[in-house]
């Protein structure tokens, strides 16, 4: 009775989300009984959320289970394809980071690369924006030109409003991303214009790096924030995503992890990602 309940409650959350989606420009095209009838059969094979509305990312968060963005620098770069292949039905969306070497260290995937992805599935793509500002606008068309679906930028770059709005002109979710160093509240003015609010756990384009000990809190500070305000915006952990660290992440309020090694590396995928899905968020 239990399970039928669950179901149930599950099957409503997702007709909310696709009753939001009828009102989206891509969607009015698609009947009604077809999404009912792809939402239920997909509740109850439990596969990862899909979405081909870019209005309806804010309502993956209505699954009510911690999501997956799979990180594609750890994926093997020289056999991508078959990596992509190999992790795809365990994927909600996928995590691109691109570097200019400036305004972050390292430097990181690129367009071409994002193109050559975009036709091996219909997962989301999600394109994190870590260039300095003479190059933002234009890294923003090259990323949506090659399929990205969620492009997010720093609200340390200086044209990080107009690049928001530069972003929702070409029909894309738009996302910012926090550094360490940049108080939550920073951008609560602005959660009325984006889709996904991403805050980093480490320092910014350095792998392998433990999580530094304000993340939860940060996290939760995001949380109610994006509660109180009503807001309907995706929040996302990013960086020291460790087996040890998960937990506390969900439970300070993360709709969705970024995973690197912990879903790449993965001796039973299938197993590592049935316990993510079981985190306890807040209470």
């Amino acid at each position: 009775e239990d399970a039928a309940t669950e179901e149930k409650e599950d099957f409503m959350l997702d007709l909310d989300a696709w009753t939001f989606l009828n009102h989206g420009a891509f969607g009015a095209a698609v009947s009604a009984a077809v999404k009912r009838a792809a939402s239920w059969r997909r509740h109850l094979e439990r596969q990862p959320l899909r979405f081909h509305d870019r209005e309806l990312l804010p309502h993956l968060a209505l699954s009510c289970r911690l999501l997956a963005e799979f990180s594609l620098w750890s994926a093997d770069l020289v056999r991508m394809a078959d990596d992509v292949a190999r992790v795809d039905e365990y994927v909600d969306i996928y995590h691109a980071d691109v570097s200019d070497g400036h305004f972050s260290p390292a430097m990181l995937l690129f367009p071409d690369l994002i193109a050559q992805i975009r036709p091996l599935t219909d997962k989301p793509v999600h394109v994190h924006l870590m260039v300095a500002d003479t190059a933002l606008m234009d890294q923003i068309d090259q990323f949506a030109e090659a399929g990205a679906d969620i492009i997010s930028v720093h609200a340390e770059n200086a044209d990080a409003a107009a690049a928001v709005d530069h972003i929702r002109g070409k029909g894309l979710a738009a996302g910012i991303v926090l550094q360490l160093h940049t108080p939550v509240a920073s951008v609560q003015s602005r959660l009325d214009g984006i889709s996904m609010l991403t805050l980093l756990g480490t320092r910014m384009g350095i792998k392998g790096v433990g999580l530094d000990p304000q993340a939860e809190n940060r996290l939760a500070e995001a949380r109610q924030m994006i509660d109180e305000a009503g807001a309907q915006v995706l929040l996302a952990a990013d960086g020291g995503i460790r087996e040890h660290t998960v937990p506390g992440l969900r439970h300070a309020g993360a709709d969705t992890i970024v995973m690197g090694s912990l879903a790449f590396g993965a001796d039973d995928l299938a197993a590592r990602m049935s316990w993510v899905h079981a985190q306890q968020g807040p209470s």
